[in-house]
């Protein structure tokens, strides 16, 4: 069992940044492949990235490859998204999530554990 924490959300302007950040309670921080997801209202929830349990693998969905950045500390049970170059259709909240080693690390559904989401909005 692993319970999520996000935090670091809030209100910018495009062209800035933001980190966001999620805690993870539970001695098996470890075993789990890690995620971000986002959804805009009246929208799906969709992949953002992903980090493997090692954090020697990273993932990311092309709308944000080459401005966000994945990263994770297994000493401090955190993961973190650094998030650069915001653009207003990145507006959203931000969720976390947990889950195992699977290939199809974009669908939700391969995630059984998830945090309560951290608003981002991006003023154009």
């Amino acid at each position: 069992q692993v319970q999520l924490v996000e935090s670091g959300g809030g209100l910018v302007q495009a062209g800035g940044s933001l980190r966001l950040s999620c805690a993870a309670s539970g001695r098996t921080f470890n075993n789990y492949a890690m995620g971000w997801f986002r959804q805009a209202p009246g929208k799906e929830r969709e992949f953002v990235a992903r980090i493997s349990r090692s954090g020697g693998s990273t993932y990311y969905a092309d709308s944000v490859k080459g401005r966000f950045t994945i990263s994770r500390d297994n000493a401090k049970n955190t993961v973190d998204l650094q998030m650069n170059t915001l653009k207003p259709e990145d507006t959203a909240v931000y969720y976390c999530a947990a889950g195992p080693p699977v290939l199809a690390y974009y669908e939700p559904t391969r995630y059984p554990y998830w945090g309560q989401g951290t608003q981002v909005t991006v003023s154009s």
